[in-house]
């Protein structure tokens, strides 16, 4: 039985985008942070990522959520996120579902009203607050990362489409920001493929025509989200509404608007002079399903204005589940995980360091 493991998986979802946390049968990982320990998932064992979001276990539409001791003295956990494309420093729709996890799992008890604490993200520090109903999490607020705009309406000839207009912002990765009406989109379920198909087309382009470098971690790769916007809704004092719809793969569209596409858009509707300290944005995604971003400052980073925001949505549990981890199975690449897999429950580990730390 030793080529046998398991792990122990919490499924969720936030506005459609399904987060797969692994709560146990992971072994600690080397790093003296949340954002070192990630960096030995990329280079030294990526071989989970590539199981729970590939055939036989899951699809690459899903995210992962790796829960860890936290390493912050403020933070209840840390959690290491694992998408198709990579390893995201943050993400608002899996930060929304870890939280919920975290109090799903006990790690921190639940409480009825507000509960605010910290989670450890490879970004770093994240504030959390959860509203809890007759023992259910309704909603979650977390901090969305300093956003900021890098490049406001250029226009780019894109092939087979022709010149399109965009700008980028930073969110936790650089998006470029295109008016989807412009294009000929309604924003609706129907369009989820053309959708896909023209953002690959824009986002490939970019990537080819010029590279992005953040303020303070430099170069952090090709450009590779592209948020498409829908028209603004006035619908009450300070809260605007608009569809939204975000790529972030070649043939993914996330079934959510994304935190941080949402951030993104805070960030330019402020770059355009057009928020007050505590407006919001809702966006309403190709299913439906809505975030709220919240104005709730700026800051000068250099020559840039950074806009600080929260994200407000909800999570759903979706399973508890144990699955096997035949290494026997060819479908299975046991060598590029076998050396972190263990058989203890690792949310218990969390929980106890968190109590040890309190």
């Amino acid at each position: 039985m030793k080529n046998i493991h398991t792990l122990q998986l919490m499924d969720t979802h936030a506005g459609g985008d399904v987060s797969r946390i692994v709560t146990g049968g992971i072994d600690a990982l080397p790093g003296a942070t949340v954002r070192e320990q990630m960096e030995y998932l990329r280079d030294d064992a990526d071989g989970l990522r590539r199981l729970l979001l590939e055939e036989p276990y899951g699809i690459p539409e899903m995210s992962v959520d790796l829960l860890v001791p936290a390493t912050h003295p403020e933070a209840v956990a840390g959690y290491i996120i694992m998408e198709v494309m990579g390893y995201p420093i943050y993400s608002g729709s899996n930060t929304l579902c870890t939280a919920t996890a975290v109090l799903e799992c006990g790690i921190v008890p639940k409480q009825e009203g507000i509960q605010r604490f910290a989670l450890e993200a490879p970004a770093g520090l994240v504030q959390i607050e959860a509203r809890v109903h007759n023992g259910v999490v309704e909603s979650v607020t977390c901090e969305g990362l300093p956003s900021y705009i890098d490049t406001y309406r250029d226009t780019i000839q894109v092939p087979g489409i022709g010149e399109v207009t965009y700008s980028v912002a930073y969110s936790g990765g650089f998006y470029a920001l295109v008016d989807a009406t412009k294009l000929g989109f309604k924003l609706i379920r129907e369009e989820e493929q053309a959708l896909s198909a023209c953002a690959h087309k824009i986002v490939e382009a970019i990537q080819a025509k010029r590279g992005f470098s953040h303020y303070t971690l430099g170069d952090v790769g090709p450009l590779p989200f592209l948020h498409f916007m829908g028209p603004e809704e006035q619908v009450g004092e300070g809260y605007v509404r608009s569809r939204s719809t975000t790529y972030v793969h070649p043939g993914v569209i996330c079934r959510s608007t994304t935190g941080t596409g949402t951030s993104a858009r805070l960030a330019l509707m402020n770059y355009e002079g057009r928020l007050n300290v505590g407006d919001k944005l809702e966006t309403i995604s190709l299913r439906e399903t809505g975030f709220i971003g919240t104005f709730t400052g700026t800051h000068q980073e250099g020559a840039y204005q950074v806009v600080e925001n929260t994200i407000t949505g909800r999570s759903y549990v979706l399973a508890h589940s144990d699955i096997v981890i035949n290494c026997d199975d060819p479908l299975v690449a046991c060598g590029e995980l076998h050396h972190i897999l263990s058989d203890r429950h690792h949310a218990n580990a969390v929980k106890e360091s968190s109590i040890r730390s309190a």
